[in-house]
């Protein structure tokens, strides 16, 4: 029987706790507080990609539709998204629960593609050195990618504010500037953070990547969504 004390003093035994904490310390990585990992994986990002910030999230689908919650700061009127018809099915379903409608058209596409109009790119099967496409470009570290830390995604961007906009929703509104057990939310937010756990993996996946890789998918390894039902 697993024995622990209630949070906030206490933690699994440590034959029970996930390995990547330790073994990024091992590599020469340190830190003083868990969150200092997702940062240390994010500027890692950022660098390899070419943008000047990266927002880690829990899935890429959920990095797709905090963009879309930028994208709403700054309109008024519901408008048309149009993507390709074939696609991850989670993509138009996050354009649909942010808000907007969907267009399906007949595109092909390999490794990323842009959500028209808006700056905003589906990246997930990409992974490349300087990869970054400008706007919001959002990457994929499922199970089947080149970093594939089992779950989890990253926001790319150049824009201070947005960034620091994301930062904070996709933590429920969390002030991340504040002591790791003192909590002042600024915003409505999301609960689709990214462990330290996941960021350890990461960094140390990332850290035997080559600077170039193959798309992973493209719009042959997709289902054609124009006969889905929730449309």
């Amino acid at each position: 029987m697993v024995e622990y004390n209630a949070w906030p003093i206490g933690q699994l035994p440590k034959h029970l706790q996930r390995p990547e904490l330790d073994q990024i310390r091992e590599l020469g990585y340190d830190w003083k507080d868990p969150r200092d990992i997702v940062d240390m994986f994010e500027k890692k990002v950022a660098k390899y990609a070419g943008s000047k910030y990266a927002v880690s999230v829990d899935c890429c689908s959920h990095g797709i539709f905090l963009a879309l919650q930028c994208i709403k700061r700054h309109r008024k009127n519901i408008s048309t998204i149009t993507i390709p018809k074939h696609t991850y099915v989670s993509v138009p379903q996050q354009i649909i629960h942010a808000g907007f409608k969907v267009k399906l058209e007949d595109r092909e596409w390999s490794g990323i593609y842009q959500l028209k109009p808006y700056r905003i790119w589906d990246g997930a099967t990409r992974w490349q050195r300087d990869m970054y496409m400008g706007g919001f470009h959002i990457v994929s570290f499922q199970l089947k990618k080149r970093v594939p830390i089992g779950r989890g995604g990253m926001i790319l961007l150049d824009n201070k504010n947005e960034y620091e906009y994301l930062k904070k929703i996709r933590y429920d509104g969390r002030d991340l500037d504040g002591k790791y057990d003192e909590d002042s939310f600024e915003h409505l937010g999301w609960h689709y953070y990214m462990t330290p756990e996941d960021a350890a993996r990461g960094i140390i996946i990332m850290d035997q990547t080559p600077e170039y890789n193959d798309d992973s998918g493209g719009w042959k390894n997709y289902p054609d969504l124009s006969k889905a039902r929730f449309f």
